[in-house]
């Protein structure tokens, strides 16, 4: 019997072509709401910088908007890349967010800065090279957010004594020991990184130590997921996922393209190599189908919860998909 992971879903506000910016976060809001009632746990949003297609710089004024339109669902950042914040700012801004809806704010840590070199300098508006101060920006964070016994001098208010959620994010195994050490939930990003995963997870169990918020390791992993009626269907709306990563081994940036039949007659056989290496972690085709890899990756993984995103190009089609994984997992 496998464990039924809890699923969850990450956005980037990516735009379609031919939206606007506006346009990509009102549908980054209607998905919110779509999986809202199907009882996905959290829509987290991640933070990009320097990306023309991507609507998510501004990440905590993002999820106050989603947290806004929603009733009950969690919504968080997925995550926050520390490099480019003081803890101080963000236990502000997540402090003055959980004041404001509640509990249903959670606050992902990454330790890279979401974009390239030129953009880090300016977003940090310094040369040095912050992102080897994860371990301590995350004390830090856990100060401010501690009661007053633990604060010092500077506070950090509204944030003092809200123990607003901290979750780790990684994409390669430094992480994964940072969060056994830290006994706090270690959230992978397989989505576009998978080829440490399970080393990863393996890493975190072994090095988990009980903390105060974890008894026990809490392994969340992203997928994509593309699913539909059919195989057919499925694959053909995966091409749309697979030229956003063409596009990103080229280093062009379209946005979200339309599905093609044929993506052998776009890219080259190193292009689609690279690109698919990046997407090997996709859950693609019909319920059963999907059924099947799922059962597989929980036979090999057995993680806790499921970050699920796709960039189905046909919104009604997108929605539908998170439904048909939903409604997959109900059926295990």
């Amino acid at each position: 019997m496998i464990k039924i992971p809890t699923l969850s879903a990450l956005n980037l506000a990516p735009m379609r072509q031919g939206q606007t910016a506006k346009d990509a976060i009102d549908a980054m809001v209607r998905l919110a709401q779509f999986l809202e009632p199907l009882d996905f746990k959290r829509f987290w949003i991640a933070e990009h910088h320097n990306m023309p297609h991507l609507a998510s710089s501004a990440t905590q004024i993002l999820i106050a908007h989603a947290l806004s339109q929603t009733q009950k669902i969690r919504v968080g950042s997925g995550g926050v890349m520390l490099p480019n914040h003081s803890p101080l700012q963000v236990a502000e801004q997540y402090g003055t967010l959980k004041t404001l809806y509640g509990d249903r704010v959670d606050l992902g840590l990454g330790r890279a800065p979401g974009t390239d070199p030129m953009t880090a300098l300016a977003l940090r508006r310094g040369r040095r090279d912050v992102s080897d101060e994860f371990a301590s920006d995350i004390s830090e964070l856990q100060r401010y957010f501690g009661d007053d016994s633990v604060q010092g001098q500077v506070k950090a208010y509204p944030a003092m004594g809200l123990n607003v959620p901290l979750y780790i994010l990684g994409s390669s195994t430094e992480s994964a020991y940072l969060a056994g050490r830290l006994g706090l939930p270690y959230a992978f990003a397989a989505h576009f990184a998978p080829r440490m995963l399970e080393l990863a997870v393996e890493i975190y169990r072994q090095e988990f130590k009980p903390s105060a918020v974890l008894d026990a390791p809490y392994m969340m992993v992203c997928v994509n997921a593309v699913v539909a009626d059919t195989n057919d269907e499925a694959h053909f709306l995966q091409t749309s996922l697979q030229q956003l990563f063409w596009d990103l081994v080229r280093g062009v940036s379209r946005g979200v393209c339309p599905p093609v039949p044929d993506m052998d007659a776009l890219w080259s056989s190193q292009e689609k190599q690279a690109a698919m290496a990046m997407l090997a972690c996709s859950f693609v085709g019909d319920k059963a189908s999907v059924k099947h890899q799922l059962i597989d990756f929980q036979n090999r993984l057995n993680v806790d919860e499921l970050i699920l995103t796709n960039y189905i190009f046909d919104e009604d089609k997108q929605h539908y998909a998170y439904q048909l994984f939903k409604e997959m997992v109900n059926e295990l």
